[in-house]
């Protein structure tokens, strides 16, 4: 295999400019929410000393998050996606100055922390099926792999740099300083969204209700190839997502501080990046399910080398090969999601994914965190990770229609649930391959 075949593909950046708008902003606002959510579960543990209180926090975030999602989605397939983002920006700004404020306190209020957390999920949650959705109007349908994996970088790039920043602004200026800089991240975002085109769905979709939502519900439920996808990725997420323990095992077990607390939430960044950067093998699977799967299991196996770890550095080094193996994962299912979901839904199945995405870390860091009081915190870490690697076998097995998946052509005659089925739902739309959308040419 050649180096070229390895390196990262760049030609969504290269071939359209709404992209690397859209690209240059979701980066910067990734960036801002790990120095949010890092900034604010250090403050939670230094207010209250427990692990579960941060795991309460991420599950507070992510229940506004999944509120946001929900709706978001259904937004996302009736108006214009763009409009629909930049309508999050200028609120998310405020509630980030809302969390610095609290910060200038003699007296931080915990309660605070966890409203502008949820209400910053929540806002962040509407706008994020807007964003997927988009991808497919701005590339061409061989480059969906491509951009799926460049987002996945600027996800990481900012996962990596985020904590570790905040660590060293916790450190030196203080945790104000953190919120700050996540109010001009938003900021940024924002000014970015209004130089790109209008994004509107193809199709229009239905009000915005329960039965708008149901479409979506059924198509996941009977499409073996997302529904699959989704399955796998929770099983890990919520056996195997130990990160309400990361102040716990920095200050306890290694006997550090801060820094050493950013280190451990940028490990997995760290080692996405280097997937991200070397993922131009991705765009040419023949089976890209099965490599889902496998990635589920080097997940659950680093995790539980992880929780074995005896030093800094190679527990380090575990967390970065998780970080790789679910970067690689991330960016096939988001290739497989917008290759088998039709336009007209996909603001809706977009929701209903990173709705999964979102909250199943945070199930599993309350799980952790349950079991680490009623047990250890190595004991929660390792049979996590077994459960995780577990998990990723028997849905593999089980799944055929994962197991069987493409990303190229084959894969309109290939699974059922992208042909044209008026019954499907209510509106009646003639599904067509998710890759094939009806954007403007030359993109």
């Amino acid at each position: 295999m050649r180096v070229g075949q390895i390196a990262i593909d760049v030609a969504p950046l290269r071939g359209s400019r709404d992209f690397r708008l859209l690209f240059a902003g979701r980066s910067v606002s990734f960036a801002g929410n790990a120095i949010a959510a890092t900034a604010a579960n250090w403050q939670v543990y230094g207010l209250t000393k427990s692990s579960l209180a941060v795991g309460l926090l991420t599950l507070g975030n992510s229940a506004g998050m999944l509120s946001g999602l929900l709706a978001g989605g259904m937004l996302a397939d009736r108006h214009d996606r763009r409009r629909l983002l930049m309508a999050s920006r200028v609120p998310l700004t405020l509630l980030a100055a809302l969390l610095m404020v609290n910060s200038l306190l003699t007296r931080p209020q915990l309660w605070a922390v966890y409203v502008l957390v949820m209400s910053m999920g929540a806002l962040s949650g509407l706008g994020s099926p807007s964003a997927s959705a988009a991808i497919p109007a701005l590339v061409r349908p061989d480059q969906l792999a491509p951009a799926a994996a460049l987002n996945s970088m600027g996800s990481q790039l900012g996962s990596l740099g985020g904590p570790a920043l905040a660590g060293v602004l916790i450190a030196g200026q203080g945790l104000a300083s953190c919120y700050a800089l996540v109010a001009a991240c938003f900021a940024v975002f924002g000014i970015l969204l209004r130089f790109i085109r209008p994004l509107p769905p193809t199709v229009r979709a239905g009000r915005p209700g329960l039965r708008s939502m149901a479409e979506g519900f059924r198509y996941v439920r009977r499409n073996g190839v997302v529904g699959g996808m989704l399955a796998v990725d929770t099983s890990a997420m919520i056996f195997g997502m130990p990160s309400a323990l990361f102040p716990a095992i920095a200050s306890e077990h290694f006997h550090g501080g801060s820094a050493t607390f950013g280190l451990l939430v940028a490990a997995p960044g760290f080692g996405a990046l280097l997937g991200a950067a070397t993922s131009g093998w991705t765009g040419g699977l023949r089976r890209p399910g099965m490599v889902v799967i496998g990635a589920g299991i080097a997940w659950g196996a680093a995790i539980v080398g992880f929780g074995l770890s005896g030093t800094l550095a190679v527990a380090l080094a575990f967390l970065a090969l998780a970080g790789m193996a679910d970067l690689i994962s991330e960016v096939l299912r988001n290739a497989m999601l917008q290759r088998y979901t039709p336009d007209p839904l996909r603001g809706r199945v977009s929701s209903l994914y990173l709705a999964q995405v979102t909250s199943s870390p945070a199930l599993g860091n309350v799980e952790a965190g349950l079991v680490a009081k009623l047990f250890s915190t190595t004991f929660s870490v390792v049979t996590g990770g077994l459960a995780c690697v577990a998990g990723a076998l028997l849905l593999g097995i089980v799944n055929p229609a994962l197991r069987h998946a493409t990303l190229g052509r084959a894969a309109d005659a290939a699974d059922p649930a992208i042909a044209a089925d008026p019954a499907d739902g209510p509106i009646g739309i003639a599904a067509k391959p998710a890759g094939q959308s009806e954007a403007c040419p030359g993109q």
